[in-house]
């Protein structure tokens, strides 16, 4: 009889410590799991929930995401972000060294004539060997020559060449390399914007107010230092 009292005692001992340890793993347990392991769902796909679910406790379970991530907090299911690859260093742009120079005033060439006066040596000296000191190199050197309206264009095209050459002639005294240094002459094609003169006008004042048309410009380029 005491025999058979304390096999029952034991017994309902054992039934009380697993229900305690199944209790235990529910209270862990936010969703339901199969016989596998793996979170239970229904046939829609929706995992099923245990008494413990809580949207907190959703967002701590590894499943939170998987089954209920519209509701877990903002930023718990979204990955880090990854970090954004530094900025290539901006590429400088080549600094250049290009400029242009027109002779002008006393520097211009006499009507009909393609020889340099003392102002304009010294303009080229100034203005475009002393910028070409700058220069880390120059790439081209391009020298027009032009001539008023007087006279037809074939002789016009023959004074504005000589007249660019001229200039050439000097500045390769000065050091000016020839490889880079190409001239043409532009005749009178091209009048200084903004001279008008009336054909009207006697001869001498007419040859005075086309005066800024008898010119050459220099245009240079290359990359600064």
């Amino acid at each position: 009889m005491n025999n058979r009292i304390l096999a029952s005692l034991l017994l309902a001992a054992g039934f009380v410590l697993a229900g305690s340890a199944i209790a235990q793993t529910a209270v862990d347990r936010v969703y339901a799991v199969d016989s596998r392991n793996e979170v239970a769902t229904s046939g829609f796909g929706l995992c099923w929930r245990t008494g413990y679910w809580t949207p907190a406790a959703a967002a701590n379970d590894p499943a939170g995401c998987a089954c209920d991530r519209d509701l877990t907090p903002k930023g718990v299911c979204e990955p880090a972000a990854a970090k954004a690859a530094p900025a290539a260093p901006a590429v400088a742009a080549a600094k250049k060294c290009d400029f242009t120079v027109a002779l002008k005033d006393d520097q211009l060439f006499e009507f009909n004539k393609a020889v340099l006066r003392p102002a304009a040596m010294a303009a080229l000296d100034r203005d475009v060997v002393g910028k070409l000191a700058t220069c880390a190199d120059v790439s081209l050197v391009v020298i027009t020559g032009h001539t008023d309206r007087l006279g037809d264009q074939t002789y016009n095209q023959k004074l504005s060449e000589k007249r660019a050459d001229v200039v050439k002639r000097y500045l390769l005294k000065q050091g000016v390399k020839e490889d880079v240094v190409d001239t043409m002459g532009a005749g009178k094609t091209q009048p200084v914007p903004g001279v008008s003169c009336n054909d009207s006008l006697p001869r001498k004042q007419l040859i005075e107010c086309l005066a800024p048309n008898r010119r050459t410009v220099v245009e240079v380029k290359g990359p600064a230092k």
